[in-house]
């Protein structure tokens, strides 16, 4: 497995916290919500009543792998942002039975844990599966990502929701100039729906959710050795109608204040820090994004609520 130091370098927490939050509107990035503890309240979230796009997605794929592989030809699969491989069973499955082999496996995630937990399920389940891991953060390295033949490179679970306009663009272009002429994009995106159930995705019941997001406050405490508390802030999670995306927050319940290697930082009472945003998408705005990137799309397949799509280079 190569290796990039990323992920729990405190340098790299420091200077995301430094930029994020000397701005007008303080942030904290989504990726640094996945510690141990985030990990784990996330794939509890994914099972939640309230929260569909997991099991849309898992339905889609299980309905469809065999078509998608089918329209491609593709013979090795590498997944952004992989986790623990929990959904990747059904392309594995259908690549192998259309190439008569199984396929090779790239995973890339920022957690190498991660990708040692996926790697040995999907190695018990398939033996014999070549599988080439790659721990780092797939805005800096994704031009590391390798694997030989047709390669279908897939970005699940809505993680494209997670970037503004402009970065999402930057994403989607690396993504695009990674391209070979046979390889193709697979890529999951919530879609645009009631503001009412996409706030109670965000927002469940059981508080899971609200663990989840103010955890990130324990994971700077922890990596940074700084005295704040999850307990200091309230999650929040609202509609954006002009931007038709989820806004997540965290509302100070006090004044905070604490230093970042010589820059004071103050939230006062009242004041939110954005720690996610979840973008939905129509067919014609993913069309133009995908465009404007350089990729052209080729097939969709939709449940309604939540949609797979692929892509051609040029």
């Amino acid at each position: 497995m190569e290796e990039y130091e990323v992920e729990a370098a405190p340098e790299r927490l420091l200077a995301d916290l430094k930029a994020g939050l000397s701005q007008d509107q303080k942030s904290i990035p989504p990726k640094w919500f996945y510690d141990e503890v985030g990990s784990k309240l996330f794939e509890d979230i994914t099972r939640l009543p309230e929260y569909y796009p997991t099991e849309a997605e898992r339905g889609i794929l299980l309905s469809n792998a065999g078509a998608m592989v089918s329209a491609t030809n593709s013979n090795t699969l590498v997944e952004l942002g992989a986790g623990i491989s929990d959904k990747t069973t059904a392309l594995i499955d259908a690549m192998t039975e259309a190439n008569g082999q199984l396929p090779w496996y790239v995973p890339f995630d920022i957690s190498a844990d991660a990708i040692v937990t996926g790697a040995e399920r999907l190695a018990a389940r398939y033996p014999g599966i070549n599988i080439h891991g790659i721990a780092g953060d797939f805005d800096l390295h994704l031009g590391h990502i390798g694997g030989e033949g047709r390669r279908m490179i897939a970005l699940l679970g809505g993680t494209i929701g997670n970037y503004p306009p402009e970065p999402r663009q930057k994403l989607l272009r690396t993504i695009a100039g990674t391209m070979k002429p046979e390889d193709s994009f697979l890529l999951g995106t919530d879609l645009v729906k009631d503001p009412a159930r996409l706030v109670a995705a965000y927002d469940d019941s059981a508080g899971v959710t609200a663990e989840f997001n103010r955890n990130v406050i324990n994971v700077i405490a922890a990596t940074l050795g700084i005295d704040i508390s999850a307990e200091q802030f309230a999650h929040r999670a609202i509609w954006n109608p002009d931007e038709e995306w989820i806004e997540i927050y965290l509302d100070a319940l006090e004044n905070v204040q604490f230093d970042l290697d010589g820059q004071e930082v103050r939230i006062d009472k009242g004041e939110a820090v954005l720690t996610e945003i979840s973008a939905k998408f129509t067919v014609a705005r993913l069309e133009q994004n995908l465009a404007d990137a350089g990729m052209q799309l080729a097939e969709t397949w939709t449940d309604g609520d939540f949609m797979v799509s692929l892509s051609t280079a040029g």
